[in-house]
C-alpha cells in the first residue's frame, strides 16, 4: 500500500487536479492493485504552511509510505523517483510551484487490508486481489507465502 499525503495550500489545484494527480499516482503503480494506492491531500492554509521561515502559498510537500514493495538497489529507487516526477509534472514544474517529494519504506509485516495479512508480491493471491481491486480471503499457505507465518 503506498500512501501518498500531499500538503497543499488550499486553492493550489481545482478538484479536477487533484483528480488527475490522484490517476497519475495510481498509473505510477502499474504492477500493483489499484486499491492499494491511497492519495489523500492535506488542506494546509498559508498561515500555517512554512519554508525556510517564510510563509507560502507555493509549495507542495509529499510523503509518501511504501509497504507493499520495496525497492532492491538505489538505481531502482532513483527510477521509481523519476517516473514520479515525470508523472507529476503537470502539477508541479509546469504548474511554477516548488515542492519536494520523501519516500519511505515502511515493514509489509505490520500492514493489513480489511483485517486480512496481504499477499506478497507476484503471488497468485496477489493476482487474485488485483484482479478483483479488492482484499480477499486466502490461504496463506496456498496463496504465495514464502514462509511460514
Amino acid at each position: 500500500m503506498p500512501l501518498h499525503r500531499l500538503y497543499v495550500p488550499p486553492n493550489l489545484y481545482t478538484p479536477e487536479e487533484k483528480s488527475a494527480i490522484a490517476k497519475a499516482i495510481t498509473g505510477v503503480y502499474s504492477g500493483l492493485p489499484t486499491f492499494y494506492v491511497v492519495v489523500v491531500f492535506v488542506d494546509v492554509p498559508k498561515q500555517n504552511y512554512f519554508v525556510g521561515g517564510e510563509q507560502t502559498d507555493r509549495f507542495l510537500r509529499i510523503v509518501v509510505h511504501h509497504v507493499a514493495r520495496q525497492f532492491a538497489s538505489d538505481e531502482r529507487k532513483r527510477n521509481f523517483m523519476d517516473r514520479y516526477e515525470a508523472a507529476l509534472e503537470p502539477w508541479t514544474k509546469r504548474k511554477g510551484i516548488d515542492w519536494e517529494i520523501q519516500v519511505a519504506a515502511l515493514d509489509h509485516v505490520s500492514w493489513n487490508e480489511n483485517g486480512i495479512r496481504p499477499p506478497l508480491g507476484d503471488t497468485e493471491a496477489e493476482k487474485l486481489w488485483k484482479e478483483l481491486n479488492r482484499p480477499v480471503p486466502y490461504e496463506p499457505e496456498k496463496g504465495g507465502f514464502k514462509t511460514k507465518l
